[in-house]
């Protein structure tokens, strides 16, 4: 489920359609629309989502339906007040994505076993800044750790080369939706 709006403007954002638009849908039509599909697992996706008012109630009222249920957000809106039931997928913005200091690295603490942190890398110099993110934090501890080669700027074996070079206790990640739709929006 895409939600519309985000405050942040990332420099590589795959999802800009997802900035305006849209409709508006109560909980009950979005629970409606889920149910028609007939899926177990509901990802709760932007835009930023938690830029809705609305979201942390879509969130339970999912849970409460019986969905497996994960948000993916930014990290830069507090996530303390999630259901925990929900898992967790957060970005930590890299200095690449131009968003860096909107981070809030009280948001670490929010995190769980179950939850996973996100690095979309753009470049070798995101990449040594998510190396030292991952080790003064001990987020491999905390949480599953992924990191992601930036769509269309930073080669994926070329990430990948790095982490296994360096032995780093991460997960690498490419962007799906990317890769098989390309920049068809809403997708």
């Amino acid at each position: 489920m895409r939600l519309t709006g985000c405050p942040l403007r990332c420099r590589y954002c795959d999802t800009a359609y997802a900035f305006h638009g849209g409709e508006w849908k109560s909980c009950n039509e979005v629970l409606s629309e889920i149910g028609r599909h007939r899926v177990r697992h509901v990802c709760v996706t932007g835009g930023e989502p938690l830029a809705q008012k609305n979201c942390l109630t879509l969130l339970t009222r999912l849970c409460d339906a019986g969905y497996d249920v994960s948000i993916e957000t930014s990290g830069a809106l507090d996530i303390a007040m999630i259901d925990p039931r929900v898992v967790r997928v957060m970005d930590l913005k890299t200095p690449g994505s131009g968003e860096s200091d909107r981070n809030l690295i009280g948001n670490l603490d929010a995190l769980r076993p179950g939850d996973a942190i996100k690095f979309v890398i753009c470049d070798r110099a995101d990449y040594e800044w998510s190396k030292r993110m991952v080790h003064e934090y001990s987020l491999g501890e905390r949480c599953e750790v992924l990191f992601s080669p930036s769509w269309q700027q930073l080669d994926g074996a070329a990430l990948a080369d790095w982490i296994l070079a360096d032995e780093l206790p991460v997960r690498f990640q490419v962007q799906l939706h990317k890769l098989l739709w390309g920049d068809v929006p809403g997708r």
